[in-house]
């Protein structure tokens, strides 16, 4: 693999950090700011809603722009807002500056894993993404612990001002290591790459992120307070199992990136049904501590295990279904994959405050993941019938 892929996972590594450390702060935040815990709350989901926003609109609008100099201006931003947020004097700043890092945020993944998996060959390019993604999920192993403690122990501003600098090593990397010379994808104008949102078999594949990945935020969503009061894990145990279930996302990560390189809707199938069953599975385990930890290592090392696949799908749809956005189109996957973690995270509350209550929420989840896998299968379906009606025009001739 390329060092260039190194850059662009210490660079995922600051953002994938920026995004999930503010979980752990949010007490903090709320209490400093002197605000309540539903509005600290806002801290996150007006990010969440940057990037949903932010990554596609803003990845039309640079479509015309170099690679390169395009990522080390996305940094740039990053750094600035999170630098704003670690002088953020009010609450309201504080929100402005979040926007910032979020608008970075979903450019950089849509842009960035075009780029992957454009400086490896074709059978390693799931691999590629998978590699920069690894920065995503190591982040949850070790950045988010690690900034709780900063913000924990010197102040929630201290965390943002870390992971501006863990910005800046980001920067420099991909300043030295990614290479001036990248192909660069036809731009099209605004109008036209909104049309991608037309294109039915990318709006399939659209769905089938938020269903697939989403499905999990059911219940991780909730996985503390299940630990705690059903399992019977104290808190300080919590914490080191959280640990444990980011080391296996971060090993499914790229064990599915391999799984994906040759056939993607193959390995989609497979990782849904498998995380479907684990899911459901976790219903029964989570009462027992041993049980329970072995089926959460099945979940952690399913839940980003279909990323790289998914992001590498919905970048073969577009290229031969909207060919001048292609970069978009990976835009809106990445819009997909926020969305799919907000209706998994709403869907899970609405269940802890039904009938069925907490315990519920990993079979839910489960349901929500063999939707994705249903669609995956109806995909596969539809790129069949297209190759058999292609065979069917080219032999004539």
């Amino acid at each position: 693999m390329p060092l260039a892929l190194l850059a662009l996972a210490i660079s995922a590594y600051a953002i994938g950090t920026t995004e999930f450390v503010v979980v752990g702060l949010l007490p903090t935040v709320a209490t400093d700011l002197n605000v309540s815990l539903p509005m600290a709350g806002m801290v996150v989901s007006v990010y969440a809603l940057g990037v949903t926003v932010g990554a596609p609109v803003l990845t039309a609008l640079t479509g015309r722009l170099r690679r390169k100099p395009l990522l080390l201006g996305l940094m740039g931003l990053f750094i600035a807002g999170n630098l704003l947020a670690g002088v953020s004097p009010n609450y309201e700043t504080l929100l402005a500056a979040r926007v910032l890092s979020a608008f970075a945020h979903g450019v950089f993944f849509s842009v960035g894993a075009t780029i992957a998996a454009d400086l490896v060959p074709e059978d390693k390019r799931a691999s590629a993404i998978a590699m920069m993604f690894s920065g995503l999920t190591i982040a949850i192993v070790t950045g988010v612990p690690m900034g709780t403690w900063i913000g924990q122990h010197f102040g929630w501003r201290a965390t943002f001002l870390a992971v501006s600098a863990l910005g800046v090593i980001g920067a420099l990397g991909v300043a030295a290591l990614v290479p001036a010379k990248l192909s660069q994808p036809p731009a099209a104008g605004l109008a036209t790459q909104v049309r991608v949102l037309a294109k039915p078999r990318l709006l399939l594949a659209f769905a089938i992120t938020a269903l697939g990945y989403g499905g999990t935020f059911v219940a991780f969503t909730y996985l503390a307070p299940i630990l705690e009061t059903i399992t019977g894990f104290s808190s300080g145990t919590v914490s080191l199992v959280l640990v444990l279930y980011g080391a296996a996302i971060a090993v499914g990560n790229m064990v599915g990136g391999k799984l994906a390189n040759r056939n993607p809707v193959r390995a989609l199938a497979w990782l849904f049904a498998l995380q479907a069953v684990v899911l459901i599975v976790f219903t029964f385990t989570a009462s027992s501590p041993v049980p329970a930890l072995v089926t959460l290592a099945g979940m952690g090392a399913l839940a980003f295990a279909n990323v790289p696949g998914l992001q590498l799908y919905v970048v073969q749809l577009a290229q031969r279904h909207a060919p001048g956005a292609v970069d978009v189109a990976s835009a809106l996957n990445i819009a997909a994959f926020n969305l799919g973690i907000a209706a998994g995270a709403f869907f899970g509350g609405r269940v802890v405050d039904s009938a069925l209550g907490l315990a519920a929420t990993p079979w839910v989840g489960g349901l929500f993941v063999l939707g994705g896998l249903a669609l995956t299968l109806l995909s596969g379906a539809l790129d069949r019938k297209d190759g058999r009606r292609g065979e069917a025009v080219a032999q004539p001739a």
